[in-house]
């Protein structure tokens, strides 16, 4: 196993949480009014006051399918699990991604409306970059790397 590829995914046990608390976009409704900052933390907080079902979906796939993913491949890379449930952990990699593409839909659906104002934040290319990062380690590894 590849110490840089050892290193990359528990570099992801960091960045990944960092990466809910930070600003993924600014949102304001009108032009003359300061934007609000959006993490995918305060995200959640705001979609469980309003459709406890949905949370509970985001949530796995946001916070709990990355880490149990990144944790897997963790144990997988020290000899502490079978390489043979790596399958299913590039699943869940899979499933994260899905958040990314939600994000980058809302935004998009938000600037044609043309009601507000969207900008996108530093936050966000940290999330995509972790989910990328995610799938490139387990690519990498899948390659004949774990086990």
């Amino acid at each position: 196993m590849s110490r840089a590829l050892k290193v990359a995914n528990l570099a992801l046990l960091v960045l990944f949480p960092l990466s809910w608390f930070a600003p993924l976009m600014r949102a304001g409704m009108l032009p003359l009014f300061g934007l609000e900052e959006i993490s995918v933390i305060s995200g959640l907080q705001s979609l469980w006051e309003a459709d406890v079902a949905l949370a509970l979906l985001v949530t796995f796939f946001a916070l709990v399918a990355p880490m149990l993913k990144v944790i897997g491949l963790a144990l997988i890379q020290f000899g502490l699990l079978s390489a043979r449930v790596h399958g299913a952990l590039i699943w869940l990699g899979r499933l994260a991604m899905g958040d990314v593409f939600l994000i980058a839909l809302y935004v998009a659906i938000a600037k044609g409306i043309g009601i507000g104002r969207v900008e996108t934040a530093w936050g966000l290319w940290l999330f995509t970059a972790c989910v990328l990062g995610s799938l490139a380690v387990s690519a990498l590894s899948r390659r004949g790397e774990v086990g």
